[in-house]
């Protein structure tokens, strides 16, 4: 495969992601409104591919040897346009659910996170002008290698429909149990990330802030 084939396999992988989660985010609005199931099976089906994509792009990038600066770049900014995406609906259907706490918890969560992505985003910038890589470090990666199946899986618990042969199929107790110990987790990855990276980026600050 050439390399401009290769390099735009990877390229498509990662911008496929905000249409798909579009494609979420469009089908589990109507889905509240109508219950169809087919929309809840559409919704998850679109945000699980979504979440994949990151997995895979990355991957092959290294894999096929076309790791750019662009992608470094392009791959958490379609990272932030999932959060965005996704988190507030989460806390929507949550309240919608009569599941208040859970709810309060996840707009703690959406703001930590997303508060987060902007101190990063921030940190790069800085770092750019000193020819610093803007590419992910292994707590980034880590965060999201937690954030994006726990993200699924809250919707997955959330919003399961009730339907009979549904629910003798998909049994969310135990599911449930899983969630609450990924958000733990989560919240704990994203302090390190924000840690590691506030670290790493530290010098490159300072230096940004010296007058002379």
């Amino acid at each position: 495969m050439a390399i401009r084939s290769r390099l735009f396999l990877v390229t498509f992988l990662t911008f496929l992601r905000f249409p798909l989660v579009l494609v979420f985010f469009g089908c589990a609005l109507f889905y509240v409104k109508s219950q169809a199931p087919w929309l809840f099976i559409l919704a998850l089906t679109s945000l699980l591919a979504s979440a994949i994509t990151d997995f895979f792009d990355g991957y092959l990038a290294r894999k096929l040897n076309v790791v750019t600066k662009f992608g470094a770049h392009a791959d958490p900014l379609m990272d932030k346009f999932f959060y965005l995406s996704t988190l507030p609906l989460l806390v929507f259907v949550a309240t919608k659910n009569g599941h208040i706490t859970h709810a309060v918890f996840l707009l703690v969560m959406t703001v930590f996170f997303l508060a987060r992505d902007q101190w990063v985003t921030f940190l790069r910038a800085i770092g750019a002008m000193y020819d610093i890589s803007g590419g992910a470090n292994w707590s980034g990666k880590l965060r999201t290698a937690i954030n994006f199946p726990m993200i699924c899986l809250i919707y997955f618990v959330e919003e399961t429909p009730t339907h009979p042969i549904i629910k003798s199929i998909l049994d969310i107790s135990f599911s449930k149990w899983i969630m609450y110990l990924m958000e733990g987790i989560a919240f704990i990855s994203n302090f390190v990330s924000l840690y590691i990276y506030t670290r790493n980026y530290w010098p490159y600050l300072i230096k940004s802030a010296d007058n002379e």
